[in-house]
């Protein structure tokens, strides 16, 4: 127990671990033979002058073969010991590893979300101030909007997920701050398929999505058109379609913003390679498809 004590506690971190392979070896072997000296004295002394008893024809003290039977015993010995330490050690730090991970992770998709808040309500403060500049009666239904969709962002998405249920009422009142702004010119379509009263998502996940049919989608003294469809399949994955009018124009002026890099960030942390997200552009038309699991 000594030996293996020493061996697991002291000489294995110091040098082993150190890649002190050499003096690893030097101090072991002295600690065997420390062993070796104080199990046979041990042997000797108390139990039987005979310390080898096992063996067929009987062994003197400090002979070769029984110095290499007990250095044998007293490495297979630290071996095991050795092993079985090891093994705990590497399953204790896996543990750890995966906590730190695990907390890595929950901190930053808080670290994102809170980055989704200012964003979004900086691009929806333009909205209002572009309304009060030219004095629209609007203003106040957009203030009340506004109200209630800050209410959602600071008090009910501080959880990790939601209903999909909230989610498509908080980008339904996005879409008709959006309307009150550029008055007739949105045009937006919701198609659900499935029942999704019990379906959860990330908070504030699809709302990227929507802000860019605006930023990409604006031509001048022209209509936007959205189309959106939530899809649940199976009840394991929910598919999200996204379809609007491209304008190149508008993307190459438009400042490139956290919100999209934000999105794709968080798809990548919370659901690592199980999703799927595409998108292309057919006849001035974006298309955005995103699977997720939801269970």
């Amino acid at each position: 127990m000594a030996l293996a004590y020493v061996n697991i506690y002291y000489l294995f971190p110091k040098y082993v671990l150190r890649k002190k392979y050499a003096s690893y070896i030097f101090y072991f072997i002295i600690a065997l033979c420390i062993f070796y000296v104080i199990r046979t004295e041990l042997i000797y002394q108390f139990i039987n002058e005979n310390v080898w008893p096992e063996s067929e024809t009987p062994q003197n003290a400090y002979s070769f073969n029984h110095i290499t039977v007990v250095f044998l015993i007293g490495i297979y010995d630290v071996a095991l010991v050795t092993t079985i330490k090891l093994t705990a050690d590497w399953i204790f730090e896996r543990k750890r590893i995966e906590e730190l991970q695990k907390t890595q992770l929950r901190t930053e998709l808080n670290l994102l979300k809170s980055q989704i808040q200012p964003h979004f309500f900086f691009n929806t403060l333009n909205n209002l101030y572009a309304l009060a500049i030219s004095k629209s009666d609007d203003a106040p239904r957009v203030i009340l909007k506004l109200s209630d969709m800050m209410q959602y962002v600071l008090y009910e998405v501080n959880s990790p997920k939601v209903t999909l249920l909230q989610e498509i009422k908080h980008i339904d009142n996005y879409i008709d701050i959006e309307k009150m702004r550029f008055s007739d010119r949105i045009e937006s379509e919701l198609n659900i398929t499935g029942e999704i009263e019990d379906v959860q998502v990330p908070p504030l996940l699809f709302l990227s999505f929507v802000e860019n049919c605006f930023k990409h989608g604006l031509k001048e003294n022209d209509n936007i058109f959205i189309n959106m469809s939530f899809k649940v399949i199976d009840k394991k994955y929910l598919e999200f379609i996204l379809k609007n009018n491209f304008n190149p124009n508008a993307s190459k002026n438009n400042k490139q913003g956290i919100g999209l890099n934000n999105a794709k960030r968080r798809l990548n942390l919370l659901f690592l390679n199980n999703y799927t997200m595409e998108s292309k552009i057919e006849d001035d038309t974006y298309i955005l498809f995103l699977k997720i699991p939801i269970q």
